[in-house]
């Protein structure tokens, strides 16, 4: 049963150098395994990522991947201190201050990796 597995997604890039230095240094995933063509990143909970190399890259603006966490303050000032940007919005239905949404159910925040794919980052409320 597919729902008793860990899943792993498959985000795609152009420039795997670049997904590299972004998924390893600025968001501190360990790799697990480099090979032609593809990156695989350890996550939590026998869960990993996987970045692909693409000639066309990601096409959607939409969230591609996402990881919850217990806190979100504290992921958004660790990311910042590696040099990576929240993303803001101000769109009918999506506003985030200081790069936080408040969503109903959740708080979210967005980063864009050098494949263009958009990340989300979600922390539920108690």
């Amino acid at each position: 049963m597919l729902g008793n597995n860990p899943i792993h997604p498959v985000l795609l890039a152009e420039d795997l150098d670049a997904a590299r230095r972004f998924y390893h240094e600025q968001l501190g995933l360990e790799i697990i395994l480099e090979r032609d063509g593809a990156i695989e990143f350890r996550c939590g909970a026998g869960t990993k990522l996987v970045v692909s190399r693409s000639t066309t890259g990601t096409a959607d603006t939409q969230t591609q991947v996402g990881w919850e966490v217990d806190d979100l303050p504290a992921e958004i000032a660790e990311l910042r201190s590696r040099g990576v940007t929240i993303e803001e919005y101000d769109d009918p239905g999506l506003k985030t201050e200081d790069g936080v949404a408040d969503i109903g159910f959740a708080w979210m925040a967005w980063i864009i990796d050098p494949g263009r794919n958009a990340l989300a980052i979600m922390q539920v409320k108690a």
